[in-house]
């Protein structure tokens, strides 16, 4: 059994991700909550979905968090002509050897960016159910595992604009936590004029963390105290979506899994061994949001998601219990601080 002194301990994970931090902060600037949120989900093992306007920098942050960490990337292009092969891989007959051979596609890397994924049709998006679900490809019968960590960040125009298809649900169901960039500030931009104007920050960009890093901060990640109240907490909030009437589809209990396992990543950042309710609120918007659908008439009322999952947290009773103390989950690791 794998004990506490064996994983990363708090300080390990806050000096590593600060580290992180930094560097895509160095090319994203003035969206620090973006970058906590994109950190957040790397370390609960979830996948990270980009939804806003053209020219926002979407890729960029992708490429930046993918860059930012040495191991393998691969970007996948979605248009209208991608086949699903071209993403899971193809058996081909080796003449020459009067076989079949396995050739990988661009799903196995560690980082996947999939740019602007909702212009391809959805039978291609669909090949990316099984592995970022399973973290495996079956081709012809034969599985094949993916690299660990294995992460997709996706990036996405919204619906309204032209040439796009509309996720899935079940594919939309599988993305931990969607997250939109926005418009810089002014300052933010001008000063993105003299970091940018001339060359590409990626260019000068070097990794500042391993893959193997990443695996032990997400054993670190794993260990984060969760009390039974606030666990109950987490199936309260995924039950009220189910039940509320301004909703045709609430969340689903992956959700529920989403939700518990990006409030121990949050509460690790925070310099936490144990998650409060708090945690659950700041992340229950990117993480239930993309999954729910309204009704009809919740739409010509003009309501959104996110305007529900705020109307969710302020009906469900907060437990009130305190997190656990003791050596262990009752105090905060030397050094760890907030990120």
């Amino acid at each position: 059994m794998t004990t506490y002194d064996d994983r990363a301990s708090l300080t390990d994970l806050t000096a590593t991700v600060e580290r992180v931090r930094r560097s895509v902060e160095s090319v994203i600037e003035g969206k620090p909550e973006v970058v906590r949120l994109s950190l957040t989900v790397l370390l609960a093992e979830g996948h990270l979905l980009i939804e806003d306007v053209p020219g926002v920098g979407k890729t960029m942050l992708a490429k930046t968090l993918a860059r930012s960490i040495d191991c393998s990337v691969r970007r996948i292009q979605f248009t209208p002509d991608l086949l699903p092969s071209d993403v899971t891989g193809v058996s081909i007959f080796d003449q020459q050897r009067r076989e079949f051979e396995f050739k990988p596609g661009a799903i196995f890397a560690q980082i996947v960016i999939g740019d602007e994924i909702n212009r391809a049709s959805p039978k291609t998006q669909s090949a990316l159910l099984e592995s970022m679900e399973e973290r495996q490809v079956t081709i012809d019968g034969q599985t094949y595992e993916l690299p660990s960590p294995f992460m997709v960040v996706a990036t996405q125009n919204p619906v309204e604009m032209e040439g796009t298809y509309p996720l899935p649900e079940a594919q939309r169901d599988r993305f931990m936590a969607r997250v939109s960039i926005g418009y810089p500030s002014a300052e933010a931009e001008f000063q993105m004029l003299d970091v940018h104007g001339s060359v590409s920050p990626l260019d000068d960009l070097q990794p500042v963390a391993h893959a193997h890093d990443v695996l032990k901060l997400i054993e670190a990640v794993r260990a984060v105290h969760v009390a039974d109240a606030v666990r109950r907490y987490a199936v309260d909030l995924i039950a009220a979506t189910r039940t509320h009437p301004d909703l045709r589809l609430g969340a689903s209990p992956r959700a529920t899994l989403h939700l518990l396992r990006a409030a121990r990543a949050s509460a690790a950042l925070s310099g936490r061994e144990y998650v409060l309710p708090d945690d659950l609120q700041a992340l229950a918007a990117p993480v239930l949001a993309h999954r729910l659908l309204p009704t009809a008439q919740a739409q010509l009322n003009r309501r959104t998601a996110e305007q529900v999952v705020h109307d969710i947290l302020q009906r469900t009773p907060v437990p009130a219990s305190a997190p656990p103390a003791g050596p262990l989950y009752g105090q905060q690791q030397p050094g760890a601080r907030r990120l």
